[in-house]
C-alpha cells in the first residue's frame, strides 16, 4: 500500500512538473505580462512618451473592468534612446529576464529590426510595432503583426494626387540616411514614376542631425516647388524652419512619421501649409466627435497634456490585444493568440483608424492612408481613403 501510494504522489508531482513547463510564459493565474520599448530619452521621446501612455490609459480601463478572464494586464515599459544596440539589451532583459508574453507597440525601425530575432527564438510575438516600415511584416513569420500602413506605400499613393493637384513640376527629397528615411524616398520615387516623373533633386542627413543648411540650400539652387521630408519631429521643424529662414518657400510633405501635433507646437508658422500622411487624426479637445472630445478630456485629465496620434496609438494597440487575448479563451498561448488574430477582423474605431484584417498568409492589417495639412495650426484631412 505505502509502495501504491508513494507511485501515485510521484506521478501526481511528475504531472505538475509537466504542467509547469507548459505554462505559457507571461500569463500566471491572475496575470497577462507584456513589455514595451520606447524612446524616453532621445529624439522620439515625444513620440515614445504618448504611445507609453496611451498603452496606460487603456490597460487601467480593462484593469479596472476586472481584466481579461480574471487577468490583469502588467506592461513593463524599457527605454532605448532611438539606439538599436540599446533596443536588443532591452528586448533581452523583458524576453529572458522578466519573461513577457508579447511585445507590444516597439517603436522605431532599426530598432524593431535589432530586437525581433531576440524576441522569435523565445516565440514572443512582436505586436503592431510603432513603425511604418515593410520589416514589420515582410518577410512573412507568424510572430509578426504590423497595423501601419507603410511609409512606402503612404508616398507612392499620396504623393503623386497631390502633385496632379497643384500641378507641380520639380519634386525633391530630403530623407534621414537609414532605413527609415529610404523607404520615404523609395516610396516618392515610385509614386513620381505613376506620373512619368522623377526627383529633380534628393539629399540625405545622418540620424541626429540638427544643422539642415547644406540641405535646404541644394533643394533651393535646384528650383524645388514640393520637397518630401524623410523626418520626424525635430529635423521636420528645423528643416522647414532653414528654408523660410532663407526665403525659400516650397510645399513640403512628410510621412506620417511627421504627422504629430508637436511640429505645429514647435514650429508655429513656418509650418503652415505642410502635408503629412496619416491615418489615425490627432484627437483635439474640440473635435467635432463627442466621443472623441470625451477621450481627450479623460486622457488630460490623466496626464495633464493634450493627446496625440501615438497616444491614440498606444490606446488602440492594447485594445486590438485585450480582444485578441479575450478570443484566445480561458488559458491563452501564444499559437491560440495567433489564431484568433487571424480570423478577427477590426471595425473603423471612432479615431478614424482604418479597419483592420489579418489572415493566416497576411500580417498587415492596412495599407489605407490618407494625406493631412496643417491649416492655422491645426492638422486637417484633405485627401482621403481611396474609394474601393
Amino acid at each position: 500500500m505505502q509502495f501504491k501510494t508513494t507511485a501515485i504522489l510521484t506521478t501526481l508531482a511528475l504531472s505538475a512538473t509537466l504542467a509547469g513547463a507548459q505554462q505559457q510564459q507571461g500569463i500566471s493565474k491572475d496575470e497577462i505580462l507584456i513589455g514595451t520599448i520606447q524612446d524616453l530619452s532621445g529624439p522620439l521621446a515625444g513620440y515614445g512618451k504618448q504611445a507609453r501612455n496611451g498603452m496606460l490609459l487603456r490597460i487601467d480601463e480593462i484593469n479596472e473592468q476586472g481584466g481579461i478572464n480574471g487577468r490583469k494586464i502588467k506592461l513593463l515599459v524599457e527605454d532605448h534612446g532611438y539606439d538599436p544596440k540599446k533596443a536588443v539589451l532591452a528586448a533581452q532583459k523583458l524576453v529572458s529576464k522578466d519573461k513577457i508574453f508579447m511585445m507590444v507597440g516597439h517603436i522605431g525601425t532599426a530598432q524593431n529590426n535589432a530586437a525581433m530575432p531576440i524576441q522569435f527564438e523565445k516565440d514572443v510575438i512582436n505586436f503592431f510595432p510603432l513603425t511604418a516600415a515593410r520589416e514589420m511584416y515582410e518577410p512573412f513569420h507568424r510572430l509578426k503583426f504590423s497595423v501601419v500602413s507603410t511609409y512606402y506605400e503612404q508616398l507612392k499613393g499620396a504623393l503623386p494626387k497631390l502633385v496632379k493637384q497643384k500641378d507641380i513640376k520639380k519634386v525633391c527629397a530630403i530623407y534621414q540616411d537609414d532605413e527609415f528615411g529610404l523607404e520615404v524616398l523609395r516610396g516618392a520615387e515610385d509614386g513620381l514614376k505613376l506620373e512619368n516623373m522623377t526627383l529633380t533633386e534628393k539629399t540625405s542627413f545622418k540620424r541626429g542631425a540638427t544643422d539642415f543648411s547644406s540641405q535646404v540650400a541644394k533643394m533651393k539652387a535646384s528650383g524645388c516647388e514640393l520637397v518630401v521630408l524623410g523626418t520626424i519631429i525635430r529635423e521636420t521643424v528645423g528643416t522647414i524652419g532653414e528654408a523660410r529662414k532663407t526665403g525659400f518657400n516650397p510645399m513640403f510633405m512628410g510621412s506620417s512619421a511627421a504627422y504629430s501635433e508637436l511640429i505645429h507646437k514647435l514650429g508655429g508658422k513656418a509650418v503652415e501649409g505642410m502635408y503629412a500622411t496619416m491615418t489615425t487624426q490627432i484627437p483635439y479637445a474640440d473635435s467635432p466627435s463627442q466621443p472623441v472630445r470625451f477621450w481627450t478630456n479623460k486622457y488630460i485629465t490623466k496626464f495633464n497634456e493634450d493627446p496625440s496620434s501615438m497616444s491614440v496609438f498606444g490606446y488602440t494597440t492594447i485594445d486590438t490585444f485585450a480582444k485578441a487575448v479575450q478570443a484566445s479563451g480561458p488559458r491563452p498561448t501564444t499559437s491560440k493568440f495567433i489564431r484568433a488574430m487571424e480570423t478577427m477582423q477590426s471595425a473603423p474605431d471612432m479615431f478614424g483608424s482604418p479597419p483592420q484584417k489579418f489572415t493566416p498568409t497576411k500580417r498587415l492589417g492596412s495599407d489605407a492612408s490618407r494625406l493631412s495639412q496643417i491649416q492655422d495650426g491645426k492638422w486637417k484631412v484633405v485627401i482621403d481613403y481611396a474609394k474601393n
